[in-house]
């Protein structure tokens, strides 16, 4: 795609640009945000200030036009998020310097119409990445962030290999004083590595240690010479010393075209990940076969929705055969499917902006852009963590989906990570959801499926081995990311897998993957075949997550944050009826459970047992929500299941969404009829 370059000047602005060209896009203009005339430097918390007395050369090396803007907004939004999440309010934020980076762009967008991306050169800065990719969304481009979390002293590395010569403009790190100033990356990246054994000190200079001015790189058409600087000291202590390099006169001199063979990009998959690859392409799964079904349903008593503590959970949302019309086309059905989530939501206060999760489940993949399309008008920034598979859903239901929403008691309660640029980390969003949503410590992470990040598109040819592997790394790579952005600290803990599979013949190979896999042991775990997922991908990876961060009260009565490890349970039972095995991940220091019954039979009372399961024998008093994983053909079984979670009369019904299913699995068992996946938040009163 053709792309405006977003420029500081810096290091990894430009060598961001050597990745677009890597990645066969095209550079038609530049454009750079800098303080007013007479300012040298600006205390901003997007922009990088410093050096903006040779911007002109930059734009001029790289040989396109630059478009320049002076910073007249403030941060004024200061949070995680950037505009709001109702859609009606998810614009820009008057005042805000965010908003001189949408004006700048539309600005460029008006010259060069065509123009599809813009590259942004950030590695950590979640908060420049969140508003960078705002006004993208506002202005229908896509970030180009092939930079974005990977490891600093590689990237330093390769940087240098590649022939970037930037030197630091401006020092402010504990380590650095004004005599390394126009010192090159490399004769500086002994020093910056030791800075960061001693002091932790990003590579970098991620966290504002120092500033950087690019003077040649494979990209540019002519080399930037300095011929006369003066060095500025803002303050000089033992601690930190800030300090910068005005540049009074340069000079563009010839250079040969480079080469962009030196260009490293990182591999596809990385360890453990490529061990995943290895192992399933050593396998031989058998050729998947097209089976036509007939669906039955198994169906609760309707829409059913519970609150617990600040979590409401709202299932089995679908249109209302009784009175709606059946010529309704499938946008009305989506929408009557939306407003019934929103009455009952409002039943405790919360709107969508509140959704932590929703899964969507449709008659056929076929329909998922007239779906997505409506979707989206009822979310604005940071939309909810989701899941979007077909199902053979009893005709003529074409939609149904179930939410889970948090009552938020501060607006950061609720935090988001909502990447939309292109890179090398994980893939952006390809639709209106964030990929992890977290709330009270628990992380609901999209479900993942195997595409390559840079191009967004599924491994060609066509691989089992490749997808799932694929799929592991990004679940992976979310939860760093969440880690970063919190400032780590946590360990986290898978709590439930959901494994989603386009084939049921491909469930012993992504079974022996999950058994292999560190991060997947002992959480409840289940394999699921439906007819098909987006994109159509083979496999999808969906994981609740705690992050094991918990509060406890000490013994001198005072509350205190504590690291916890959650307990893992399971067994089984059996009667003349069918059998019964079960999966609990638990912690004892907090309500945050999550509940696997797998069920072979048809027999009422078969689940009766559950009651002299210790951990168990609360479960449907402490459910916040379940999914009902059937066996299409076997509906009896998922009937006999709902009775028995909704038989209580003391209290509202367990929220149940009966998913069918062409097969169902656990790490257990095979074939199961029916299964239960419960999330409980809370201990509850004898069943």
């Amino acid at each position: 795609m053709k792309y405006v370059a977003l420029l500081s000047g810096g290091k990894d602005s430009c060598y961001n640009l050597l990745h677009c060209a890597k990645n066969g896009h095209e550079l038609v203009a530049a454009a750079s945000l800098g303080p007013e005339q007479g300012k040298e430097e600006l205390d901003s918390y997007l922009y990088q200030t410093v050096g903006q007395d040779a911007i002109e050369f930059v734009g001029r090396a790289l040989d396109v036009p630059l478009y320049r803007r002076v910073i007249s907004g403030a941060a004024v939004e200061q949070g995680g998020e950037y505009g709001g999440r109702d859609p009606a309010h998810s614009g820009g934020v008057n005042g805000d310097e965010t908003e001189d980076l949408y004006e700048l762009l539309s600005t460029v967008k008006a010259h060069h119409p065509d123009i599809q991306g813009v590259s942004v050169g950030a590695i950590l800065s979640n908060y420049q990445r969140v508003r960078v990719e705002h006004v993208c969304r506002r202005l229908g481009l896509t970030s180009l962030c092939y930079l974005w979390q990977r490891d600093q002293e590689e990237l330093l590395s390769e940087m240098i290999q590649a022939g970037m010569e930037a030197i630091l403009i401006k020092v402010a790190g504990i380590g650095l004083t004004a005599k390394h100033l126009g010192k090159t990356l490399a004769e500086m990246q002994t020093l910056l590595l030791k800075l960061n054994r001693l002091y932790g000190s990003h590579v970098c200079g991620e966290g504002g240690e120092y500033e950087t001015l690019t003077l040649d790189c494979p990209i540019f058409r002519h080399r930037i010479q300095l011929d006369e600087i003066e060095t500025v000291v803002h303050s000089d202590n033992d601690f930190a010393t800030v300090a910068y390099l005005r540049v009074k006169k340069a000079s563009l001199q010839p250079k040969p075209v480079a080469s962009l063979d030196d260009i490293i990009v990182p591999p596809v998959l990385a360890e453990p990940f490529s061990d995943i690859h290895e192992l399933l392409s050593s396998l031989s799964p058998p050729n998947p076969q097209v089976r036509l079904v007939d669906s039955q349903g198994a169906t609760p008593n309707g829409i059913s929705h519970r609150r617990i503590g600040n979590w409401v959970a709202v299932a089995n949302v679908q249109r209302d055969l009784k009175t709606s019309s059946s010529e309704m086309t499938l946008e009305d059905e989506v929408r009557e499917c939306f407003e019934k989530l929103k009455e009952c939501l409002s039943q405790y206060g919360l709107t969508l902006s509140s959704c932590t999760n929703i899964n969507i489940f449709l008659s056929s993949m076929d329909l998922f852009a007239r779906v997505n399309a409506v979707y989206a008008t009822y979310f604005g920034t940071s939309p909810p963590a989701r899941a979007c598979v077909a199902a053979d859903l009893p005709s003529p239901m074409r939609v149904r989906l179930d939410c889970v929403a948090f009552a938020e008691s501060t607006p950061t309660a609720r935090q988001a990570l909502h990447v939309q640029g292109l890179s090398y980390w994980a893939p952006a969003n390809i639709g209106p959801y964030s990929q992890a949503i977290v709330a009270d410590e628990c992380v609901f992470i999209s479900g993942q499926i195997g595409l390559i990040p840079s191009s967004l598109t599924l491994p060609t040819p066509r691989s089992l081995a490749f997808e799932t592997a694929l799929a592991f790394q990004h679940v992976h790579r979310v939860v760093e990311a969440l880690k970063s952005n919190s400032g780590g600290g946590w360990e986290g803990y898978y709590q439930g897998i959901v494994y989603w599979l386009a084939h049921a013949e491909h469930m012993p190979a992504v079974r022996d993957a999950s058994a292999h896999f560190e991060g997947d042991a002992n959480a409840p775990a289940l394999f699921v075949a439906v007819p098909e997922l987006p994109k159509g991908a083979l496999v999808e990876k969906q994981v609740l997550l705690h992050t094991g961060q918990c509060d406890v009260e000490d013994d001198d009565g005072s509350i205190v944050r504590r690291s916890a490890v959650p307990l893992y349970e399971k067994g089984e039972y059996e009667t003349l009826g069918g059998k019964v095995c079960w999966e609990v991940s638990r912690f004892r220091e907090v309500p945050s459970k999550v509940a696997l019954v797998c069920v072979r039979g048809d027999d009422p009372k078969l689940l009766n047992q559950l009651r002299g399961i210790p951990v168990l024998q609360n479960l449907r008093s402490e459910a916040l929500s379940v999914r009902l994983f059937y066996n299409v053909s076997k509906p009896q079984a998922a009937s006999s299941a709902i009775s028995f979670l909704q038989s209580q009369s003391h209290q509202e019904p367990v929220p149940v969404t009966p998913i069918p299913c062409r097969h169902v699995s656990s790490r257990n068992g095979d074939d199961w009829d029916c299964a239960i996946l419960a999330i409980c938040t809370r201990d509850g009163s004898n069943l």
